[in-house]
């Protein structure tokens, strides 16, 4: 199956773009001129050709062959990929500019449908691939250095050998993930057609949720309100769909001999279990030190006895409230990728000058933002929803680092430029903190430093002991399916039971809040992933103290492992710079740089 982009970033953006000058558009040409284009109508007549072609080349016969059949047996096998890919990145990419369009999801679905057609007979690959004796791949790939380059894409695949079902079983999925996808177009098209309407304007979900972040207090209130009473019209939609996807995997996790829910995302992120509950455990315990001590500071300066919940993305009292337009957001940036390495802007022009970024926010466009790879012969494409919020800024930042990333990893191939989730959000992370401290370090006055660093230490906690608790809330629902069928009521208790931990004692929760669960899009469409950004967080927090501490040579081993995109295991990326995820004490040393940051605005209420 060839999966679809979808938004990733837990962000709050709105809708409506005046004010902010020229927001850029997709140019999807580099992919095709239109969705009726000759050269697309070609891609799939070889496509489906190629397909036939390669099962008769090699199904059956995988352990017969030499090193040299077995790269070229690869390399085909990558070429299909590759067209593939173009083919449903252009689809996803011209369906996320407007998903209430019926041609456009017509278009993407039938394109998914017939590319599953034709690869349902390529399913052997993996399957005979990981039949062949460990001694004799060996051999193989000490015998051909081309061939030993795919090694850690073979090592992935390997990984999976113990959850590997019968040919025909495969093929069977295969065939069905089609039906599965079903149900998250289910869920981003009823998002994506939900209607609020908050003091008379009717709104979509992006401008309801920007208004959590309004300097007025009662229209964040009512935006809360409103979000609430319209996910809750929807709950037996959205509860439909969580029952479904998860008792879906229930059922593929216990086929596959999957010891825990969790196992498929830790493989595919080539990533131990013991690191990740290191990681959950370091920020679980840090929640006092961090949360719950920052939404006091916040509390206070807010002047309330009891934080609300539609109080947590408040801006500051002090805070300037005027608008980021676009040329300055984009000045920003480069600015700080600029001053970190030339090179890093260099890379990073192109997504400007090019169509390479769709930043507008529209009626019927996907929420959220993302950096889409497509293949590594064409280029990535970014998708914003900009409304001229500092945090809207980081989030250029952050999409841009995904884009430099996968530029840069693009010379690895289609079959090794994939970085693994928990790499993946390296240099987006490092990039929105390239901009901080670019920012930082321009602050005037003590007010406007104040206001940064409540800013960042506001999106760490969002990125960190959020998407943590998000993480907790879908073990708990993946475990509770398990044992049945899920009420509304049942999900909702669920997910309130994780938001008074990692929030603290600062918060009271509005009726209605306990069902905001409804609306985060990974749950649905890639279950486990919001661990990843912890993840990414606190590595680069440790990363950046590593350039601190030794800025000399820094950034020609930070762009060699942006190069090696998945060719590494995170071990051996990071091993240049003296870290190890591996070692409990890692997640300490990021953590620290928050709770650094909230020391500094405790001292200024000195």
């Amino acid at each position: 199956m060839f999966q679809l982009p979808f938004p990733v970033r837990d962000a709050n953006a709105g809708s409506g773009s005046d004010g902010f000058g020229e927001l850029p558009e997709w140019d999807l040409t580099d992919l095709y001129a239109a969705d009726e284009a000759p050269e697309l109508t070609a891609d799939l007549d070889w496509l489906e050709a190629e397909c036939a072609a390669f099962a008769a080349d090699y199904a059956g016969k995988l352990d017969t062959l030499d090193a040299d059949g077995l790269l070229e047996c690869v390399l085909r096998n990558e070429k299909i990929s590759t067209k593939a890919g173009r083919v449903m990145s252009y689809a996803g990419l011209r369906y996320y500019q407007l998903t209430v369009d019926a041609d456009r999801a017509k278009f993407m679905s039938d394109c998914q449908e017939k590319i599953t057609n034709f690869t349902t007979p390529l399913v052997f690959f993996t399957l005979e691939l990981n039949r062949i004796e460990d001694d004799k791949l060996a051999a193989m790939l000490a015998e051909n250095a081309d061939l030993a380059r795919y090694k850690p894409v073979f090592d992935r695949i390997r990984a999976m050998k113990p959850h590997q079902l019968s040919d025909e079983m495969e093929q069977f999925l295969h065939d069905l993930g089609v039906v599965g996808d079903a149900w998250e177009k289910l869920f981003d098209e009823t998002i994506a057609g939900l209607e609020f309407v908050v003091d008379g304007e009717p709104l979509n979900i992006e401008g309801t949720l920007n208004l959590l972040t309004d300097p007025d207090r009662p229209k964040r209130e009512a935006a809360s309100r409103e979000l609430a009473e319209v996910f809750a019209s929807n709950i037996k939609t959205f509860a439909r769909v969580h029952n479904t996807q998860t008792k879906e995997k229930e059922v593929l996790d216990r086929w596959r001999k999957m010891p825990t829910p969790q196992t498929g995302r830790h493989l595919s992120n080539d990533v131990e279990p013991e690191v990740v509950q290191a990681l959950r455990d370091a920020v679980v315990a840090a929640y006092p030190r961090l949360s719950h001590r920052y939404y006091n500071l916040k509390r206070k300066w807010l002047g309330l006895d009891r934080m609300q919940v539609w109080d947590r993305n408040a801006p500051l009292p002090m805070e300037d409230t005027k608008t980021v337009d676009w040329d300055a957001a984009q000045s920003i940036v480069m600015e700080a990728y600029s001053a970190f390495d030339p090179r890093m802007g260099e890379i990073a022009q192109p997504f400007f000058d090019k169509g390479w970024i769709d930043a507008g926010v529209k009626p019927g466009k996907a929420p959220g933002a993302f950096a889409h790879p497509t293949v590594t012969e064409v280029h990535p494409y970014v998708m914003l929803n900009y409304l001229g919020k500092p945090r809207d800024v980081m989030t250029l930042a952050h999409e841009l680092g995904h884009g430099v990333h996968q530029v840069l990893a693009a010379d690895q191939g289609e079959m090794l430029s994939s970085t693994p989730l928990t790499l993946a959000e390296t240099a987006s992370v490092f990039g929105e903190m390239l901009t901080f401290r670019k920012m930082l370090e321009k602050a005037e006055t003590k007010e406007e430093r104040k206001v940064l660093l409540a800013g960042k230490v506001e999106d760490m906690i969002n990125t960190v002991v959020r998407q943590i608790a998000f993480y907790d809330f879908e073990c708990k629902l993946h475990a509770a399916r398990r044992e049945g069928e899920l009420t509304p009521d049942d999900i909702n208790a669920l997910w309130m039971s994780v938001q008074a931990e990692s929030l603290g004692d600062a918060f009271d929760f509005m009726d209605g809040y306990e069902t905001f669960w409804a609306y985060i899009p990974h749950f649905v469409h890639s279950p486990f992933y919001v661990y990843a950004y912890a993840f990414g967080d606190g590595l680069v927090n440790a990363l950046y103290a590593a350039y601190e501490a030794a800025p000399e040579g820094f950034q020609d081993k930070y762009f060699d492992m942006l190069k090696a995109g998945g060719s590494k295991h995170h071990k051996e990326l990071l091993a240049p710079f003296g870290l190890d995820a591996s070692d409990p004490k890692f997640w300490d040393k990021g953590l620290s740089m928050i709770e650094g940051f909230i020391d500094e605005l405790e001292a200024m209420e000195d």
